[in-house]
């Protein structure tokens, strides 16, 4: 038999989407390994050498998911989008998943999709093109000027696409406040918290 084609994996889990549109579903995450865009306060700089982790077959990683009950697969990073991830989108959804991205946008799309979430970094820009692609707009703000660089890529997703903003882990205590009163001034935009790490779980 032959062997399927490999991802590098820096782990893979089932819990819940801690984040944003689907916050508090359960889900499968798939965090491949492999990074250049950088980010100061990224939380998983373990995940930026792709080469201190192991390269696991797609059909493997299916395996996995098929022995839990998850509906939706989570495929993160890291930036997921160094990789092609056409095959494992295919395999996944031949196998009954809905298939969620997040991703920094920094390289070309691929893989099917039924949710992109588009985390912009200062640190690598997105491509243009997967603007008017995202589903929902999620913007970690670090700083006060981060407000007014997140309407930027506001301006140009489509109408439907949901907007969150949310604090950078270390600075939530002052940051929440600021995303308060602008979310109260611009009720378009909503507020999301990284839950899971309130909950502990990963």
């Amino acid at each position: 038999m032959a062997t399927s084609p490999t991802l590098p994996v820096m782990e893979h889990f089932y819990t819940l989407q801690g984040e944003g549109m689907h916050q508090g579903k359960a889900a499968y995450f798939i965090r491949l390994a492999g990074c250049d865009v950088g980010c100061v306060w990224c939380d998983v700089k373990e995940s930026w050498d792709r080469s201190k982790h192991p390269d696991i077959s797609i059909d493997a990683l299916i395996e996995q998911v098929q022995q839990t009950p998850a509906a939706i697969v989570v495929i993160t990073g890291g930036e997921p989008l160094m990789h092609d991830l056409t095959l494992l989108t295919e395999k996944l959804k031949q196998a009954g998943y809905q298939t969620h991205i997040e991703t920094s946008g920094a390289h070309p799309i691929s893989g099917t999709w039924d949710w992109i979430c588009l985390s912009p970094k200062k640190f690598k820009a997105p491509l243009p093109a997967i603007l008017p692609l995202a589903d929902e707009l999620k913007v970690v703000i670090f700083h006060r000027s981060d407000f007014q660089w997140a309407e930027s890529f506001a301006s140009e997703v489509r109408s439907d696409c949901q907007i969150f903003f949310q604090p950078e882990w270390d600075r939530s205590k002052e940051i929440m406040p600021l995303i308060v009163d602008y979310v109260k001034a611009h009720p378009t935009w909503r507020a999301t918290l990284q839950t899971h790490k309130y909950l502990n779980i990963p």
